[in-house]
């Protein structure tokens, strides 16, 4: 493996880890609403879609992180942004971080990830594509209803 996708990896690992602690677990709403053309450019530029002054985490020349506050609408809450140089980066941190579980927004060479009702507040702004990790670490998602492990 080589260093960018072990330091792509590992940044997927810490990201989630810290979000999960940020976040807890999302609830389950299903509402559905039109979806906009999926929002394109910058961290600061896709940040300032939605009202926040991202407070940069990473800042590298193949991913930019930040933490970001959106107080406006249904979903006043903390949720991680993070752009990438490549979509070939985007989606290997992307498979990695997904094994963490937790919620995310996916874009073009962007990702929001938070809880759910955040991402999916995001998504009638941003646009992109509703994406869940693994049900083992969802407990509760919609991969797993009874928040249980069953086998």
């Amino acid at each position: 493996m080589s260093l960018t996708r072990k330091s792509l990896a590992g940044g997927a690992a810490g990201t989630v880890a810290a979000l999960l602690l940020l976040t807890g677990c999302g609830s389950g709403d299903d509402t559905e609403a039109a979806v906009p053309k999926t929002a394109t450019g910058t961290l600061e530029h896709i940040a300032g879609e939605v009202g926040c002054k991202p407070d940069m985490q990473t800042d590298e020349d193949t991913i930019r992180q930040a933490v970001c506050k959106n107080s406006d609408g249904e979903f006043d809450d903390k949720f991680v942004l993070a752009t990438f140089a490549t979509d070939r980066g985007q989606a290997e941190w992307l498979a990695a971080a997904k094994d963490y579980g937790g919620y995310y927004l996916v874009g073009r060479k962007w990702v929001a990830i938070g809880k759910e009702t955040t991402v999916s507040g995001l998504q009638g702004t941003l646009g992109g594509e509703l994406q869940e990790g693994s049900e083992h670490m969802n407990p509760g998602g919609s991969h797993n209803k009874s928040g249980g492990h069953e086998g």
